[in-house]
C-alpha cells in the first residue's frame, strides 16, 4: 500500500487498475480530495476502473461513492421518489428489467444481483431474508437463442444485451456505474461468444464475464459520413422503454431488438408524458478528455432524427434500429472488447456515459458439481442533466 492513488492502464486500449491509498484501502468513499480527483480523472479517461479487495465494502460506502462522481444528482424531494432508475420503471412487471435483481433494504439505491439463492446470513445479502437471484439469459431475450448443445457442450454464450445503464425515461443517464463482485464462480470456466453472422468473430472469455467496449472508439471507427451522420443526430427512446420492448426479442449480438412489430402499444403502456421521453444526442462529450463517444442503447431506441440542410430527417423503429446496427456492430468484434474476468472483492467503476456493457454467460447456481453461485451489489444514481455534445 501506498500514501496516493495509484493508476495501473491495462495493455488493451482502455481500462485500468487502481491501487488505494493506506487511509482508503478498506473503503474508496473516504478518499481525500486529491486522491478522489485521481479516481475520477481515471473513471473518465480509461472507462473502466478495476480496484481490488473491496468485498465488504458496505452499501452505504458504495452509494457515496457512486453519488461523489455526479454533484449535479438532486436530492430525493419526495416520499418513494428514488431517483436512480431503480423504481417502478424496473420492476413493472412487464419489465424486461423485472427480473434483474432486488433492492438493499437499508441502501435502496445499491441493487443486489447475482445468480442462485442466498440465506438471510450469507455475505452481500444485507436484507435479513434469504433471496434468489436470477442471471440474466440470452435464451429468454434473444429471437434465435443458441441451443442447449450449443451451451452446454461448445461452452458458446451469447452478449446477453449491449447497453448502457439508464431508465431512459424521465430520468438522465447516471455518470458512473460501481458494480461490486462480493460472491463470483471460479475464473476456471471459459465461453466462447460465436457472433454467428459470418463474420468468423469469436471472443473467449471467463464464464459471467462483463463485457465493455469503448464509446470513444466506436466514433474514432466511424467513416467521415457517419460520424457527421452521428454528430448531427438525436436518439429518440420510447416512453417506458423496457416494457415497451418486452414482448419483442434481440439479435443475436444482442445490439438492437429485431423489428417484428411485437412491442407493446403505446397507448397499452403504462401512462406516460411527451415531455418526459428521452431525446438524446447520438454522441456524447468526454467532460475530462474532449473525446467523442458514440452512445446509444440500441435496444431501447426508437427514432432517429437527423439535422440535415434542408431540415430534420426521421428514421421510424425498424430503419432507425438498422442505421444503429450498422454503426454499433464494428464496435463489438472481439479485439475491440474488454471482457472482465471477475475475482471475488473487484469493485468495477464504469464512466457509464463513455461506454457500451453487457452481461455474458450462463450461469445456474450449481452445475456438474461446480458452484456457479454470484452475488453482486450495483449502484448507479441518475445525474441531474442530460450528456450532451460539445462540438469543436
Amino acid at each position: 500500500m501506498t500514501d496516493s492513488l495509484q493508476v495501473n492502464p491495462s495493455e488493451n486500449g482502455f481500462g485500468c487498475t487502481i491501487h488505494l491509498p493506506t487511509y482508503a484501502q478498506n473503503d474508496p468513499s473516504k478518499l481525500n480530495e486529491e486522491d478522489f480527483k485521481a479516481l475520477y480523472e481515471a473513471t473518465l479517461t480509461h472507462l473502466v476502473v478495476v480496484i481490488p479487495g473491496q468485498e465488504d465494502l458496505a452499501p452505504s460506502s458504495q452509494y457515496i461513492l457512486t453519488k461523489r462522481f455526479d454533484p449535479s444528482i438532486p436530492e430525493p424531494k419526495k416520499e418513494g421518489f428514488a431517483g436512480y432508475g431503480h423504481g417502478k420503471e424496473f420492476r413493472h412487471e412487464k419489465s424486461v428489467l423485472r427480473k434483474d435483481g432486488t433492492s438493499v433494504k437499508s441502501q435502496p439505491q445499491v441493487q443486489i444481483l447475482g445468480q442462485g439463492v442466498f440465506e438471510a446470513d450469507e455475505p452481500g445479502n444485507e436484507n435479513g431474508e434469504a433471496i434468489s437471484l436470477t442471471h440474466p439469459s440470452h435464451t429468454s431475450f434473444h429471437k434465435d437463442p443458441l441451443t442447449e448443445e450449443q451451451i452446454i457442450n461448445e461452452r458458446k454464450t451469447r452478449f446477453y444485451r449491449w447497453h448502457i445503464d439508464s431508465a431512459l425515461y424521465d430520468l438522465s443517464p447516471p455518470m458512473v456505474t460501481t458494480l461490486l463482485g462480493i460472491k463470483v464462480p471460479p475464473a476456471t470456466q471459459t465461453q466462447f461468444i460465436d457472433y454467428d453472422d459470418g463474420s468468423g468473430d469469436v471472443l473467449e472469455l471467463t464464464q459471467g464475464a462483463t463485457c465493455f467496449v469503448s464509446g470513444a472508439a466506436a466514433f474514432e471507427r466511424l467513416s467521415d459520413e457517419e460520424k457527421e451522420f452521428a454528430l448531427n443526430t438525436i436518439v429518440e427512446y420510447a416512453p417506458h422503454p423496457y416494457i415497451f420492448i418486452s414482448p419483442a426479442k434481440a439479435n443475436k449480438d444482442g445490439l438492437v431488438m429485431v423489428s417484428e412489430g411485437k412491442e407493446t402499444k403505446m397507448d397499452e403502456l403504462p401512462e406516460w408524458e411527451e415531455l418526459k421521453i428521452k431525446k438524446l444526442p447520438m454522441v456524447w462529450t468526454n467532460p475530462v478528455t474532449g473525446k467523442h463517444h458514440l452512445q446509444v442503447h440500441g435496444c431501447c431506441l426508437n427514432k432517429l432524427h437527423t439535422k440535415t440542410d434542408s431540415g430534420v430527417k426521421t428514421l421510424d423503429l425498424e430503419e432507425a434500429r438498422k442505421k444503429a446496427h450498422s454503426m454499433m456492430r464494428p464496435a463489438i468484434a472481439s479485439k475491440n472488447v474488454l471482457a472482465h474476468s471477475w475475482s471475488q472483492g473487484d469493485l468495477v467503476i464504469f464512466f457509464n456515459q463513455g461506454v457500451w456493457h453487457s452481461v455474458t454467460g450462463e450461469l445456474k447456481g450449481t452445475h456438474d458439481g461446480m458452484d456457479e453461485k454470484r452475488l453482486m451489489h450495483q449502484c448507479n444514481i441518475a445525474s441531474g442533466r442530460d450528456p450532451i455534445t460539445v462540438k469543436a
